[in-house]
């Protein structure tokens, strides 16, 4: 479910009407994640690390209002809730696009992502389902690189608004202490980087707990 977003009492109004015309409205940061108690919970409760900081990563998508917002011929919408496309790898090297719905409870949440990834894995080709609705965002994990920045391939004259979120590879210090780089790639029509630090910061958080 969504709801359209009343335009002309935005406080953001102009800021939408500035950015959605530019042929590159997004912007990107890239942030380091403290995951060293994250990844103990994970690995406590016998979970994939990858599905645990996905389902973190959705929780604070969703509790973040901008992160929810999507464009549709020229007016912003609000989504009820967010799903994940998420890059699934293959053995193969290859990888396809998924989707995984995203569900509050993680037990729940881990299995709807284990169907998927099982799926993917057992398909061939890039779009092996039909996208229907841009109530997600695009997710990767690119765990050979310890990245300090990231671009994405995009075609500028297709309409897209969702978030991009993605994860390089855990470092471990002398210390024990684990990090990533999470790189968070938004439309700036909808959201600035004060929203963009609220969900990193909420992100942390979660991750922490």
């Amino acid at each position: 479910m969504k709801t359209l977003l009343d335009l002309e009492n935005w406080n953001r109004k102009e800021h939408f009407a500035h950015f959605k015309q530019m042929e590159e409205p997004f912007f990107g940061v890239t942030v380091e994640i403290d995951c060293t108690k994250a990844y103990q919970t994970a690995k406590s409760i016998g979970a994939s690390f990858f599905i645990f900081y996905l389902h973190k990563t959705l929780a604070a998508v969703n509790a973040i209002e901008n992160f929810r917002y999507r464009i549709s011929e020229d007016k912003i919408y609000i989504n009820d809730q967010i799903h994940a496309s998420a890059t699934i790898g293959r053995e193969d090297g290859t990888f396809g696009f998924s989707l995984i719905e995203y569900h509050p409870d993680f037990k729940t949440f881990e299995q709807i992502a284990l169907t998927e990834i099982e799926r993917i894995q057992n398909t061939t080709g890039l779009f092996t389902r039909s996208f229907d609705d841009d109530n997600l965002i695009h997710f990767s994990a690119i765990p050979w690189l310890n990245f300090s920045s990231i671009t994405h391939a995009r075609s500028f004259t297709y309409p897209d608004s969702c978030p991009k979120i993605s994860f390089g590879k855990m470092m471990v210090s002398e210390t024990g202490k684990r990090t990533m780089p999470m790189a968070v790639y938004v439309h700036h029509g909808l959201m600035d980087g004060m929203h963009v630090g609220q969900f990193v910061d909420l992100f942390q958080e979660l991750m922490n707990q």
